[in-house]
């Protein structure tokens, strides 16, 4: 079994990617997810407390836990990945893990943060898109999807996102073994990566 990470910040097109790399592998049994669902539960916390949260710092993910799912997936052990509701910050019981998949994609901004984690992967990718873009994107997802206003958004992006990218994300770029242009057309992003697939899977 191998397992792929896909590290980038903010909307920079990782789940995208991930997408288009399980659907080059459809002779394969792939299993992709984030570890967003590895955020905390916060259900004890009251709103005001729970906004002094700094989500976009590794010390929100549950790391641990994380890290000890991988390991039981490659060992084709059968698991329950938890969920997570951004809106009620609570974590669940998700979706459960059987054991006969062939290649397992991680994504999210920490994929490639966790010096463990990073052990563990056969094929690591970093999806590195204008901060830009990012932040129109980052501002569509979490107003239609997450109930934010557009202040909120901003702030948070101002306060949290940015400075956390300049420390945490961006340096785990050099644990890549592609960089994917993020704003680029994803057939020609395939085209880039599709070698890497074939060598990886023979």
């Amino acid at each position: 079994m191998h397992l792929i990470l896909i590290g980038g910040g903010t909307s920079s097109g990782k789940t995208t990617i991930a997408k288009q790399i399980t659907s080059q592998l459809n002779n394969q049994n792939v299993y992709t997810f984030s570890h967003d669902n590895y955020y905390y539960d916060l259900a004890n916390l009251s709103p005001k407390e729970i906004k002094k949260i700094n989500f976009d710092h590794p010390d929100a993910i549950d790391s641990s836990r994380l890290i000890s799912d991988v390991k039981d997936i490659l060992n084709k052990q059968e698991i329950y990945i938890p969920d997570y509701d951004f809106i009620s910050h609570r974590r669940i019981q998700g979706e459960f893990i059987h054991n006969r998949y062939d290649v397992i994609i991680l994504e999210g901004i920490f994929a490639l943060y966790f010096p463990e984690l990073v052990k563990l992967a056969s094929l690591k990718v970093f999806v590195d898109t204008d901060a830009d873009l990012r932040l129109a994107r980052r501002i569509d997802r979490d107003i239609n999807e997450r109930g934010f206003t557009i202040n909120e958004v901003l702030t948070q992006y101002i306060e949290t996102v940015k400075p956390m990218h300049d420390i945490f994300i961006e340096g785990t770029k050099k644990q890549a073994d592609i960089i994917i242009p993020g704003e680029k057309k994803f057939d020609r992003v395939l085209i880039m990566i599709n070698g890497y697939l074939k060598e990886l899977l023979g």
